[in-house]
């Protein structure tokens, strides 16, 4: 028997209330706008109008309910990566799409790498950390393992300062998951790179590109999918599971969300 451990963040207009006026792209993925059509309404008139019936004629004179989402993007709420959102080129052939992407690709073995004794706000995790964490799971990582990264998120929720200002991956450390094998690679934080204000304060003070969205970048050169927004990292164990990705079956996009699920051994 397996126990399942829901690791999706759940979508909820209501925390569009929480996105930061002076960052209204973040809307998109965080939650849909959402239309709610009830029973006693608009479920009400599509009957009477799709049956010629009467309203008494109906039970409890109820329709269907129904929802309409607007102003949602692929990379809403939990959400897998696919190649192509990193570039137009991985490993130097087309990046592959969300359709190009096997349902058994995204059913893995998992590890989870607890880095929050090295996570700092608005930094890149250090590859010693990652490689102290992989030790603390008790084994190496394998070929198509699915990564998944504990920074300590959880602690934080959509309004916080703290929310937005989180560790993150920098091509160096992404490249080197990639390179022992991994071929998902998930995070607790909103995003995989370090925040865009961190990276472009980088990037200015250096002048070094480098800077700049390495996390994603690094993709380009090791083929990988990237998951966004997971919760209950702290409830699995650091291996010994499966973990599966599962997204909406769109074609030719750079991502879709997903329903993250860990299956654990009793």
């Amino acid at each position: 028997m397996s126990r399942i451990v829901d690791l999706t963040s759940p979508i909820d207009p209501r925390d569009l209330d929480f996105v930061p006026e002076s960052m209204p792209d973040l809307a998109l993925v965080i939650a849909p706008k959402i239309d709610y059509h009830t029973h006693d309404a608009w479920g009400l008139d599509f009957m009477v109008t799709s049956f010629g019936c009467d309203p008494d004629d109906l039970p409890r004179r109820e329709g269907p309910a129904g929802e309409v989402l607007r102003e949602i993007s692929t990379h809403c709420g939990t959400h897998v990566d696919a190649p192509l959102h990193s570039g137009s080129l991985c490993e130097g052939r087309p990046a592959r799409t969300m359709s190009d992407i096997g349902l058994e690709e995204l059913y893995r073995p998992g590890m989870v790498l607890d880095v929050r004794p090295w996570a700092r706000p608005g930094e890149a995790i250090p590859v010693e950390g990652l490689r102290e964490a992989i030790k603390a799971t008790g084994r190496d990582i394998e070929e198509g393992d699915a990564v998944l990264i504990r920074t300590g998120q959880e602690r934080y929720s959509l309004g916080e300062p703290e929310y937005l200002n989180y560790p993150g991956m920098s091509g160096e450390g992404t490249r080197f998951l990639t390179g022992l094998g991994a071929t998902v690679l998930g995070t607790d934080a909103v995003g995989w790179d370090r925040p865009i204000p961190a990276m472009r304060k980088a990037f200015q003070e250096s002048g070094d590109a480098g800077h700049i969205w390495d996390g994603h970048y690094a993709i380009q050169d090791k083929e990988a999918l990237i998951v966004q927004q997971l919760v209950n990292l702290g409830a699995l164990p650091p291996a010994g599971f499966m973990v599966g990705f599962f997204p909406l079956k769109l074609t030719g996009t750079s991502a879709a969300p997903a329903r993250a699920v860990a299956f654990l051994r009793d």
